[in-house]
């Protein structure tokens, strides 16, 4: 588990130091300079990372799921070569899968003013400043994308509901409760992330909005890495001691 934890924490500071460069020269300077190439590069690591994110939750999913429901014979199934496996298929896939969008956005002829109205370089306000019709690549983007969160969203479901049938057979509720404490946190940060990936491209399918593409872009990449080490560390129990003692001497 901590092990998918730590992979999930260097995921979301990659996500933070990829999109806060520009982001910070917006915030102090107002204006933020950045090259073609460098936008693109900027736009596809941001997808990667987004991507790899994706996946980790979805195995992070299958590991509450065998600690839960295959719980004595977990650490024969979760093995360290399993774990490393799992890890490094996300970081793959991740880099894998916006690849062959990148590519073909970039092909696009552009012809000034190339302004990007957004935090950062992505692939929706970009694609509005093609000189071509870009109708067809943006059927493909949301296609593909929302084929891979949908999938990964109907497994992390699928996972949850056999967890739950596990749970309600439990005989006692201290058994129930320490079922629970293991997925909790996995469970909301699936929400988080599921939540406002399929608000956004449900959005973008009926109509594309700057302001809307903005909004959940803001979210993916401040409120998410900044709730998930929040959310992680309730579980721990000298964390939670320190807050109540920091809560007792400002009361």
């Amino acid at each position: 588990m901590y092990l998918f934890i730590c992979t999930l924490s260097v995921v979301e500071i990659c996500i933070v130091t990829t999109v806060y460069p520009t982001l910070m020269a917006l915030f102090f300077e107002g204006k933020a300079y950045i090259s073609f190439d460098n936008c693109f590069l900027q736009m596809y690591a941001f997808d990667a990372f987004l991507v790899t994110e994706n996946y980790l939750l979805t195995a992070m999913a299958f590991d509450r799921y065998v600690a839960i429901c295959k719980a004595l014979r977990y650490h024969t199934i979760m093995t360290l070569k399993t774990c490393k496996i799992l890890i490094c298929s996300c970081w793959v896939l991740g880099f894998l899968s916006p690849l062959s969008m990148i590519i073909l956005v970039y092909r696009l002829p552009y012809c000034g003013p190339n302004v990007v109205e957004h935090i950062f370089c992505d692939s929706s306000p970009l694609l509005t400043l093609a000189c071509s019709s870009s109708d067809l690549y943006i059927s493909m983007d949301l296609s593909v994308s929302s084929f891979t969160i949908i999938l990964n969203s109907i497994f992390i479901v699928f996972i949850y509901s056999n967890i739950l049938f596990i749970i309600l057979k439990m005989r006692t509720s201290v058994e129930r409760k320490k079922a629970f404490s293991t997925c909790t946190s996995h469970l909301i940060m699936s929400l988080v992330f599921y939540g406002s990936v399929i608000f956004m491209f449900i959005q973008l399918q009926l109509s594309y909005s700057a302001e809307y593409d903005l909004a959940s872009a803001i979210h993916q990449s401040v409120l998410t890495p900044l709730l998930s080490p929040l959310v992680y560390s309730f579980r721990n129990k000298k964390i939670k001691r320190f807050l109540k003692r920091l809560l007792k001497i400002k009361s």
